[in-house]
């Protein structure tokens, strides 16, 4: 039987043990116990492992060590790493502050949709170690401001995401300006062949390390959806929650905005939420993490980037309010619930556009989903009035009421009033001050036993743009970047799934002009990007965003309105 073994029997600068320590990290996890030692002898090193597993201290630990350590003072950058998302760069580098506190070392993130300035300004005063995403990071080798050629350690994390959303002829460029004797950890959950390809081409007799994948197993958890279009979302959130008898529920969301504004909506109506996010540093996450234990919130909303790494062992459902574009992101977010044996529920909010890709879940995960309805005002005003009851129970068996009754017989003395007339009029103010439809649940309390409800009656009313799920380009944006400006078509699509969230794979046609581009996407995507989204950075510049002009399509475009909207006439 081998003993457990403790980040302090690694082999890592005192510093970080006891950095690691204060953060509240001891054993670790799976990942780490294989993928430390390894980096810490320098090997290079290939890390299969999902989210959420501790890959970030994995590679994050042994790097800082070895920049720590290094010979090349005052050399420059020698740690790269290098993320798909802004979120997830920015989650890296305040992880590795956090871990490198107490020791001399400057991060740096680089990314897009921020300033030049501070990280030129940063980069000028001398970094040790820059995460960054591939685009920005490329800006700066072409700018001279960021140069590779003294880098010890490079980390290439969430490689299939990068593949995913078109980077890795990017990622092969910042190879290509790097050393050949650097150290290369390449950490990815899957391993497509264009991942083994460019593992096989730069890393050198590379070990692998892998934590035993889970299947995608759902079974252990009640899963249901529900028929919603995007604008009912936030009223259809509010309620589910107060209607479903839960604990700690983690809600997911696609974008920062969308996290912010449903926890304002929530707190508005008098439910406990706070938002988890990439922009937070690990301090403010580890304090929301604690609120959600303390009981002192029950709701958090989150992007999944953020919510890598959440294990909360009280959390009883998982709310999809944006469905996530593959079954493996599905499987990881509904496995954060029925934990430790306990029961867990997972209910998902999907647009009559999204039904495809639910069936797609469904026929990946073994499972039939249930559909659900929606919660009505009865059913909302039903729970409260039960909450009322639980109250009114509370208060009649453990609070001293005594000076309430020398009121009440006061009052009724009097001749004014009596009992009833009191009772009645108490209860009123309180249904009226909690805002409680009283009639409505009436009406569910008088149904004799249940009834089975109309789907057209029950499901929301829905005009939004309907189109074929198989055809991508639902609508036509115009983004005003272009050959002049130097972009490509892989620019547009990482510019787009960096800065707004969206999957690479839901980027249709992309036709690059001299001045501008126009790029085909489903229409509720469209919808959303211009709705959130006035700009987005592409090669250092801020590019306008817009719904495309028909001046503006091009021939190729026009002939895919044309056909699609055949395909509609013969419906």
């Amino acid at each position: 039987m081998t003993t457990e073994r403790k980040f302090r029997d690694f082999e890592l600068d005192p510093k970080l043990i006891e950095a690691v320590t204060a953060l509240g990290f001891e054993t670790p996890t799976p990942i780490q116990n294989q993928a430390i030692p390894v980096l810490l002898s320098g090997r290079d090193v290939i890390g299969r492992a999902r989210t959420g597993s501790g890959k970030t201290a994995a590679f994050g630990l042994p790097l800082i060590n070895k920049v720590a350590k290094s010979q090349k003072k005052n050399a420059g950058v020698r740690g790269l790493v290098l993320a798909p998302t802004r979120e997830l760069a920015i989650q890296v580098a305040n992880a590795l502050q956090d871990y490198a506190k107490g020791l001399r070392i400057e991060i740096c993130p680089v990314y897009g949709g921020a300033a030049y300035g501070p990280q030129l300004a940063a980069l000028r005063r001398g970094v040790d170690i820059v995460v960054g995403t591939p685009g920005r990071v490329i800006d700066h080798i072409d700018r001279g401001t960021l140069k590779l050629n003294n880098i010890e350690m490079f980390v290439l994390d969430e490689a299939d995401e990068m593949l995913r959303m078109g980077f890795i002829e990017d990622v092969e460029r910042v190879l290509q300006e790097t050393p050949d004797t650097q150290q290369f950890a390449l950490f990815s959950a899957t391993m497509p062949s264009a991942i083994q390809r460019v593992a096989k081409k730069y890393l050198k007799d590379p070990v692998e390390v892998q934590v035993e994948g889970q299947s995608l197993s759902t079974s252990h958890v009640t899963q249901k959806w529900m028929n919603v279009p995007d604008r009912k979302k936030p009223d259809a959130l509010y309620r589910v929650l107060v209607t479903e008898k839960r604990g700690g529920t983690l809600v997911f969301a696609r974008t920062r905005r969308s996290c912010a504004e449903v926890c304002d909506l929530l707190n508005g109506r008098g439910v406990k939420a706070d938002a988890l996010h990439g922009d937070l540093n690990q301090q403010l996450r580890e304090r929301v993490l604690q609120r959600l234990r303390d009981d002192q919130i029950d709701v958090v909303v989150a992007t999944d980037v953020a919510a890598r790494g959440l294990d909360v062992d009280t959390l009883t459902h998982v709310i999809n309010l944006d469905l996530p574009g593959d079954s493996e992101t599905y499987v990881h977010r509904i496995g954060r619930t029925a934990r430790a044996g306990r029961e867990g529920v997972a209910i998902s909010f999907v647009t009559p556009s999204e039904r495809r890709k639910l069936r797609f879940i469904e026929r990946d995960t073994k499972q039939r989903i249930e559909e659900a309805q929606v919660p009505t005002d009865g059913d909302v005003a039903r729970m409260q009035l039960e909450g009322f009851k639980k109250d009114l129970a509370v208060a009649i068996e453990h609070r001293n009421i005594e000076d309430v009754r020398t009121w009440v017989n006061e009052w009724i003395a009097e001749g004014i009033w009596n009992y009833e007339d009191i009772a009645l009029a108490a209860v009123g103010l309180y249904v009226h001050e909690r805002g409680i439809e009283f009639q409505s649940a009436r009406k569910v309390e008088q149904r004799s036993e249940p009834r089975e409800r109309k789907p057209r009656e029950e499901r929301f009313d829905d005009d939004e743009r309907e189109f074929n799920p198989d055809e991508i380009n639902g609508m036509f944006l115009y983004v005003a970047a272009g050959k002049r400006h130097g972009v490509r078509p892989g620019d547009i699509v990482g510019a787009l799934a960096n800065d707004t969230g969206i999957s690479g794979k839901s980027i249709g046609k992309v036709m690059v002009g001299d001045t501008g581009t126009v790029v085909g996407l489903p229409t509720e995507i469209a919808n959303m990007i211009l709705s959130d989204y006035k700009h987005v950075a592409i090669r250092g510049r801020s590019a306008r965003i817009s719904l495309a002009r028909p001046e503006q399509l091009g021939a190729k475009a026009e002939r895919a309105l044309r056909v699609k909207g055949r395909g509609k006439a013969r419906k």
